[in-house]
């Protein structure tokens, strides 16, 4: 976790949760983004802070630095990343936001994985924390952005041991802000997420297992 996520509403929708006081430097833009079945390896929108504004950009999703001879990592654990050797200078300088609808976990049932779908209970859009190398603009030196994940509590544990840290819209603002430092990060990670009872999942079409399938019937519940 997190591995599969969907982004598919306007990104107007998704700003506009974040509050009225926020500084940006983002065009009007009323087209859906429309991507239900976001998987890591692409260019996802990512929100972060520059010279006191918010900029958009497409990042691409998955870090790994020039002396990591593996595959390319998509998640960071809350629990580590601020003092990791990977990871610490990307939580000092690269915090930013990856918005969405839910995220997609996999829960073995007889002999198949039944996939999830899970998203806040009101409907609202989630912010999820990243980190990654600055700035956040794809280009010969860009090495991606993670999804920071933190352990699963109350009934989300059912579902999957981790999930995303999801903050609220003050705590993601917060997170953002170049001013911040890494030991108020760690207190905005804490104090700032969203409590697992505050989501609610449903089954959804195993169709969301490849990565090709891409319309709003990826999230539609099933029985």
């Amino acid at each position: 976790m997190c591995g599969r996520f969907a982004q598919a509403q306007t990104r107007e929708t998704y700003l506009t949760c974040l509050g009225d006081g926020v500084d940006r430097d983002i065009a009007y833009d009323p087209q859906l983004i429309g991507r239900y079945n976001v998987a890591p390896g692409t260019n996802v929108l990512l929100l972060s802070e520059r010279a006191g504004q918010l900029h958009l950009d497409p990042v691409f999703w998955g870090y790994a630095p020039g002396w990591w001879k593996k595959q390319p990592l998509i998640n960071a654990r809350v629990e580590t990343a601020a003092a990791s050797r990977m990871f610490k200078p990307l939580w000092q300088h690269g915090r930013a936001i990856c918005f969405a609808d839910g995220w997609f976990e996999w829960k073995k049932e007889s002999d198949k994985k039944q996939p999830y779908f899970i998203h806040r209970a009101d409907g609202q859009p989630i912010f999820m924390a990243a980190i990654g190398s600055t700035p956040f603009e794809r280009g010969d030196n860009a090495q991606g952005f993670l999804i920071v994940t933190a352990a699963a509590d109350a009934g989300l544990v059912d579902i999957h041991d981790r999930r995303p840290l999801v903050l609220s819209p003050e705590a993601a603002c917060a997170w953002m802000r170049q001013d911040t430092g890494g030991k108020e990060a760690q207190d905005i990670a804490h104090c700032g997420a969203v409590p697992a009872g505050e989501f609610t999942w449903r089954p959804v079409n195993r169709a969301v297992g490849n990565i090709h399938n891409q319309g709003p019937e990826i999230i539609a519940p099933v029985t």
